[in-house]
């Protein structure tokens, strides 16, 4: 039953953007939203000697950031639509969707083989589509994916996948990754810069609420 003046749920997902000029390639959308989303960040900073006064807290960049999640695919919820791909292939298609942000196209990888057999002494490898992870309109985050582990639950006659989830690691691509002219590159400032000010709007300076007149 719907409501409609209820809030508008938003979907998370992942897309997939051309390197070179930024175009959007292919889009992938969480077919439900992740109960939980775990990000760790660890400072970058100087590697100074223990006990050295002077670099502690010197930080040289942003913050080495993974994010954790475990998506949920569900093909008894689609099999109603009769256009939709799960209703000839089950999940296959989605799950290929998000091995594809791993595994370079088999074409590619031939006309790899191929230079390797004309005796090519360099190959310069192959550059992947740009994933951006969007987890909302304040979350849009360029990331490279960690890993990708499927657990495929339940399966058709035909043992085509119809209930399975998806555990993604991904890590946040920084502009200390990525060349100041990369889609990527502006993509993290914005979402830095959006944080920000989130950040601000927080921000204090009275010390009185931890019980203290003041630090000095």
């Amino acid at each position: 039953m719907s409501f409609p003046a209820g809030p508008r749920v938003l979907r998370g997902g992942l897309v997939q953007l051309d390197p070179a000029s930024g175009a959007v390639v292919n889009v992938i959308v969480f077919q439900y939203n992740p109960d939980t989303v775990t990000r760790t960040l660890q400072p970058r900073g100087m590697a100074g000697e223990p006990g050295d006064r002077l670099e502690v807290l010197r930080l040289t960049g942003p913050p080495h950031e993974t994010i954790q999640l475990e998506a949920e695919l569900d093909a008894t919820d689609q099999i109603s639509q009769a256009s939709a791909p799960v209703v000839q292939d089950g999940l296959l298609p989605a799950l290929a969707a998000l091995e594809a942000l791993l595994t370079p196209p088999a074409d590619q990888l031939l006309a790899t083989d191929a230079l390797f057999d004309q005796g090519t002494l360099e190959i310069a490898p192959v550059e992947a589509p740009l994933a951006v992870l969007v987890w909302g309109s304040n979350r849009v985050v360029p990331v490279l994916v960690g890993s990708v582990s499927i657990t495929e639950e339940a399966f058709d006659p035909q043992l085509r996948p119809i209930r399975a989830k998806v555990k993604l690691e991904l890590k946040v691509l920084t502009t200390s990754d990525l060349p100041a002219t990369h889609p990527g590159f502006t993509l993290y400032v914005g979402y830095r810069r959006t944080a920000e000010a989130l950040a601000a709007q927080v921000a204090a300076t009275d010390v009185r609420p931890l019980g203290l007149e003041s630090l000095s």
